[in-house]
């Protein structure tokens, strides 16, 4: 059986802020950029890697979430604790630098962890957590 992951999906709070820290700080390249103010769907996606996108939608748009649930997603966004996702690289001090220099909100240095990677940590503009696994 052949399964890759295709799409996997981020909330923004403010779609020009994610647009930034992904297209300029990370270097990835905008594929799609559809709706308007923070009704945006923007997706992204490394440069030579067409088949592996991140789409950065509006938090609690669909109809079936309540205003409740809108309200807990907004405080877990705003803590940081909703969404995230894990990148590697093969120049994890190099990229690190890159993105502190960029203002991203640093929340590990690159480290090596117990279970054998040596990653780093940051947030996005919308709070998620983005770990970069370095590659050997």
């Amino acid at each position: 059986m052949d399964i890759t992951i295709h799409w996997t999906f981020l909330p923004h709070d403010d779609p020009d802020a994610s647009l930034a820290f992904y297209r300029d700080a990370l270097g990835f390249e905008v594929r799609k950029d559809v709706g308007n103010g923070a009704m945006r769907w923007i997706t992204v996606g490394p440069t030579g890697q067409p088949g592996t996108s991140i789409v950065l939608h509006p938090p609690g748009v669909d109809p079936g979430v309540t205003d409740d649930e809108r309200r807990t997603i907004a405080e877990m966004m705003a803590k940081g604790t909703y969404a995230g996702i894990v990148l590697a690289t093969s120049e994890l001090d190099d990229v690190f630098a890159r993105l502190k220099a960029d203002g991203a909100e640093v929340v590990q240095d690159p480290t090596e962890q117990p279970w054998g990677i040596r990653d780093c940590a940051f947030r996005d503009p919308a709070g998620n957590m983005i770990r970069i696994n370095e590659l050997s």
